[in-house]
């Protein structure tokens, strides 16, 4: 086989093998950029930072804003056979409760979608959430509770709070209260970063 040949075949075959990991975004409004201009969100700032730091992954957001856990999981499983993510961020419960749902029932639809992603040979990163106050100390404690024992049971990635440094800040949300504006991104990014950079291995392997 000529020389040229032989260069162009080793050619294909790497940029096969070098194709990007994807790492899918599950969540509600607050990924999804509710209320933010387009490139706002910080699912695209993420993208932006993989860049930065040298992984090639690729971002996909499949957020829904109003999305609850049960909606979720009944669209994940399409997205895992469309996207076949390396990498899924579950960002989901705010909605759940938000509407007072059991955390019980949410912790079943968390601990399905873990499962169903691990199947799909991803690797599951879960952001929690907290509850005001005024939903109760038993409530609040039992939601926030519901996501560390399905990470804890399932032996995944953990970050506890998605708005942690700004949740009492309110000049850094929008006019409802409850959606972090575009200056908040950058805070969330952080947070979420601290759980995900583990789970993206070797920049030369990716």
């Amino acid at each position: 086989m000529p020389l040229r040949s032989i260069l162009t075949f080793l050619f294909v075959v790497f940029a096969g093998s070098a194709q990007a990991a994807t790492i899918l975004v599950w969540g509600d409004s607050l990924s999804a950029g509710y209320g933010l201009k387009s490139g706002e969100a910080w699912p695209t700032l993420l993208q932006t930072r993989l860049a930065q730091e040298g992984f090639r992954h690729e971002v996909v957001n499949g957020s829904v804003s109003g999305e609850t856990s049960a909606g979720g999981r009944s669209r994940l499983p399409a997205a895992l056979q469309r996207h076949k993510p390396d990498i899924v961020i579950l960002e989901l419960g705010a909605n759940d409760g938000l509407r007072g749902l059991k955390p019980a029932l949410m912790a079943d639809n968390l601990r399905a979608m873990v499962q169903a992603s691990k199947a799909a040979g991803a690797r599951v990163l879960m952001v929690g959430m907290q509850m005001p106050p005024n939903y109760g100390p038993a409530y609040t404690r039992n939601f926030s509770q519901a996501f560390v024992d399905v990470a804890g049971s399932e032996k995944i990635a953990h970050v506890p709070f998605l708005l942690e440094g700004f949740a009492d800040k309110a000049e850094w949300f929008q006019a409802d209260g409850a959606h972090p504006t575009a200056a908040a991104q950058s805070a969330i990014l952080e947070t979420v970063w601290q759980g995900l950079k583990p789970l993206l291995g070797s920049r030369a392997a990716k």
